[in-house]
């Protein structure tokens, strides 16, 4: 399970937060991407492009997700057998039936607004903070993720080049189906995607890095071990100003915590010295897993 800073989250808990960041990626899919034709890569993109390519079958690109996912999963169980996460299985399904349940309950025949460039925004922000809230909780939404992990295992590829790659074509796709002006977009969309996913991840791992010097470490040790239910650093350390000995106790918090801790450091030693610094790759117990 994955740990959040503070203590694992349970199944319920796990799966809840799945559900929600699904759920954002399928209203910014639907509402956003589809009725746009934005596609930037991925299987969405593929499903959109198939739509305008076969317009005469009976599929509209959200049963085409749902094709597309069903075969990845099953080449996934093929290739990957029990190692294959459920949770992939569960948020790549998961996120096909919603944008068709939503195809069914709002029928769309044109975008929400005449406002392209704002209806992009959406098309890539949406996804993408649902897309952080998976990989947050170490799972995926599956589609072309699923190849990225048998590459991987198979061969000495670079996945994330592959996987640009294939985008990328999927995205240049977009120009011959339909049209420059749309084809501009999504390949516009496809550079704001890679960007915003990479910097919402980061806010989400973000935490407190604290150095807290100080003449009275006793309390401030007992405060984060037993209230706060962090470990500690300690280190002597001499003072060139006051030319005093002096400890100073290094931790890793959250936000929250961070918050209470430098409350408790102002009443209980409102001289202490603390530098406080931000770090999204915090690694060991309690952070993330070697």
């Amino acid at each position: 399970m994955k740990v959040t800073g503070t203590r694992p989250l349970s199944i319920l808990e796990r799966y809840l937060l799945l559900t929600v960041g699904v759920g954002i990626m399928a209203i910014g899919v639907y509402f956003f991407k589809f009725p746009n034709n934005f596609s930037t890569g991925g299987v969405t993109g593929l499903s959109l492009i198939l739509g305008r390519l076969l317009p005469e079958s009976m599929f509209t690109p959200s049963v085409f997700m749902l094709i597309i996912n069903g075969l990845l999963l099953v080449v996934g169980f093929l290739f990957l057998g029990q190692s294959f996460a459920f949770s992939t299985v569960y948020c790549s399904m998961l996120l096909s039936i919603l944008v068709n349940v939503l195809e069914r309950l709002f029928p769309m025949t044109a975008p929400l607004t005449d406002e392209t460039f704002l209806e992009l925004c959406f098309a890539v922000l949406l996804p993408a903070v649902g897309s952080a809230i998976l990989f947050n909780a170490d799972a995926s939404s599956g589609g072309t993720d699923i190849i990225a992990v048998i590459v991987r295992k198979y061969t000495n590829l670079n996945i994330g080049t592959a996987l640009m790659v294939a985008d990328a074509f999927i995205t240049l796709a977009a120009l011959v189906c339909f049209g420059p002006k749309t084809g501009l977009y999504s390949i516009l969309g496809l550079l704001l995607k890679s960007v915003c996913v990479d910097y919402l991840i980061d806010i989400f791992r973000t935490r407190k890095c604290l150095q807290i010097i100080t003449e009275n470490p006793e309390p401030l040790i007992q405060y984060i071990n037993v209230t706060l239910h962090r470990g500690a650093t300690l280190e002597e350390v001499y003072g060139a100003y006051s030319n005093r000995r002096k400890t100073m106790i290094i931790t890793v918090l959250t936000r929250t915590q961070c918050l209470l801790l430098r409350k408790y450091i102002h009443s209980i030693d409102p001289h202490a010295f603390v530098v406080i610094t931000n770090s999204t790759e915090i690694v060991g117990k309690g952070f993330l897993e070697i």
